[in-house]
């Protein structure tokens, strides 16, 4: 996944709905961005945003931003198409893999524990000479998830799904961070027992229980293969950055950090071998540090920039773009932003680390405030579950609701009275990216109506996440005490997994988690374990929907809204087609009127 930062098919297609009271503006194919007769090939797309991903390497992705930008350079087996029918973006396609393994091919056994995937032909590295993508690539690639230096938030997923991983985790943990050959000899000594490839172009997974959702993982970024040559250096270095290595219809030729992106074509991709992408335009130029949505909005109407990166269309701009064909609303169910507590800061005496204090401020938030600052009913809904409307396992109940969803500071200064915890003060780092210094800001003065002072800094650095709300340490030396994350599951469809697991499941918390707030509730890890080995995915949406509401019982975040995301285009851009687990359109489909 994937933090809003967020992260994602088949079981639950039918039961998958647009979040509720959503409106969407170009709502399929031949609306925002179409044009009639064949694509236009050449040209340069300007993205200009704000942040720069915390992740490149695919080994340790986890951001809706970083999904989106190694899609066109790095490929998994498994795929989802992008398009503006929602519908349409949630089953799994083969991508590197040549079909989808079934019981009737052969590709699934009887017993559902052993997976057989063989590859397409034709997929190949741009290295010099260009070299076939083998099965091999892909053991390497699942391998590197859990190394030391950058070890991947959805390592968990594969844990608790591939025989013999955890072992194999656990040892890779031992290894010095820093060394990157001690690394590379770790994954070449020791084996993962249900991982292995048959030959150049057959890999066979091995699974601890029967998982409905197996290759709803295999579709994420993360699993992507990795060429050899990504030894050399340590994972997600400044060194591995500058020497990426391409298998999809874009390569990076230009990488300044915090600066931009430049990406041309990788001469050694064939439109024949990817059912996913296509290639129009010549070069891809995203240009950072523009953290104003204002001024990112002004480059794109006055011919300046094609499209946004990072930044929503700025709300005071929603009222004139209503009737703009250019502009569109894309539903995307997530949960984003939410406030997380930091459960094992020592601050003020550990009193988050109490369920009562936890309760108690869930009653601060203006969740009305907070929905005008993101551009009013249109763009987003008030959220009282973990796992927001349309997925598995939601159930709309109305935890801690209230009047008017504009908070009770009186409810909640009496309750943290009453847990004897009156006059808090609480550490609050924020993004400066988008709206989310106007939601921080809007959240401390509910909290300070509640009696609790907040310390608000700003994280520029593009470390919110890295280096700061996902490093245990920190947490543990109290640096924050609530912060503001965004989440967009890894996947849609059959996803309870890729919600509750990644940011609940206390076993799970560590370096590089995206259980932030260091939550960790037997009844939840139990239930998490009864969902992952449930019969059918109705029986798994059972399962979620009980550690959703012990979760919230615990009240070990406070859900504030999910948010649809809005979108504009210059006026010489066709071919829009939107990815909802990146937030934004696939830039490969993008192609550029003259």
């Amino acid at each position: 996944m994937a933090p809003v930062a967020l992260r994602l098919t088949a079981g639950f297609a039918g039961a998958v709905v647009t979040a509720a009271g959503l409106s969407a503006c170009g709502g399929d194919d031949r609306s925002v961005g179409a044009a009639t007769g064949p694509p236009r090939d050449g040209g340069t797309l300007r993205v200009v945003g704000s942040a720069d991903v915390e992740h490149l390497d695919t080994a340790a992705v986890n951001s809706v931003g970083s999904y989106g930008l190694t899609r066109v350079f790095a490929r998994a087996l498994f795929g989802t198409r992008a398009s503006n029918v929602f519908s349409e973006t949630i089953p799994v396609q083969a991508d590197v893999a040549a079909e989808i393994p079934t019981r009737e091919n052969g590709g699934i056994s009887k017993d559902r524990r052993t997976y057989t995937v063989r590859l397409r032909q034709g997929v190949r590295w741009n290295t010099s000479p260009p070299r076939a993508v083998t099965a091999h690539d892909f053991v390497r690639g699942l391998k590197r998830l859990c190394n030391p230096a950058a070890p991947s938030s959805s390592k968990g997923y594969y844990i608790s799904t591939i025989k013999g991983m955890d072992s194999y985790c656990r040892g890779f943990a031992g290894v010095a961070a820093k060394d990157a050959a001690a690394q590379a000899a770790y994954q070449d000594r020791h084996e993962i027992e249900g991982l292995s490839a048959k030959d150049d172009d057959t890999l066979v997974f091995k699974l601890r229980q029967p998982a409905s959702d197996f290759l709803n993982l295999l579709t994420l970024q993360p699993s992507a293969a990795a060429p050899k040559e990504y030894d050399r250096y340590v994972p997600d270095s400044a060194e591995l950055r500058r020497n990426t290595v391409s298998n999809g219809p874009y390569q990076i030729t230009g990488y300044r950090p915090g600066q931009s992106y430049t990406l041309g074509h990788n001469p050694a991709w064939r439109a024949g071998s990817d059912p996913l992408r296509s290639r129009h335009v010549a070069k891809i130029e995203i240009t950072l540090g523009q953290d104003s949505a204002e001024a990112v909005q002004r480059q794109i109407e006055q011919g300046g920039a094609d499209l946004a990166w990072d930044q929503p269309v700025p709300t005071s701009a929603l009222p004139r773009l209503r009737r703009d064909a250019r502009f569109a609303i894309r539903d995307v169910p997530n949960t984003n932003p939410y406030l997380v507590f930091n459960t094992r800061s020592p601050s003020n005496s550990g009193a988050l680390g109490k369920r009562e204090v936890r309760q108690a401020l869930e009653y601060a938030v203006d969740r009305s405030a907070l929905i005008k600052i993101v551009g009013g009913p249109d763009v987003a809904q008030p959220l009282h579950t973990v796992i927001p409307s349309g997925l598995p396992g939601y159930s709309a109940i109305p935890h801690y609701r209230t009047p008017g969803e504009a908070g009770d500071a009186a409810k909640c200064r009496d309750l943290l009275a009453k847990a004897g915890h009156s006059g808090l003060k609480l550490r609050f780092p924020y993004r400066t990216n988008g709206l989310h210094k106007l939601i921080a800001q809007s959240i401390a003065a509910d909290l300070d109506a509640c009696g609790v002072e907040t310390e608000l800094s700003a994280d520029a650095g593009n470390t919110f996440y890295s280096g700061t709300i996902s490093d245990p340490g920190r947490a543990r030396a109290g640096q924050w005490d609530i912060a503001a994350p965004g989440w967009t599951p890894d996947w849609y469809g059959n996803n309870g997994r890729s919600v509750i697991q990644p940011l609940f499941d206390g076993r799970l918390y560590g370096p590089g988690s995206t259980n932030y707030g260091g939550y960790d509730n037997f009844q939840v890890n139990g239930t998490i374990d009864a969902a992952l080995t449930a019969s059918d995915p109705n029986q798994a949406a059972g399962y979620w929907q009980q550690a959703d509401q012990k979760i919230m019982e615990d009240a070990a975040i406070v859900p504030l809204m999910e948010r649809a995301v809005t979108t504009y285009m210059s006026a010489r851009v066709r071919g829009l087609r939107f990815l909802p687990t990146a937030a934004s359109y696939d830039y490969t489909h993008v192609w550029l009127a003259p």
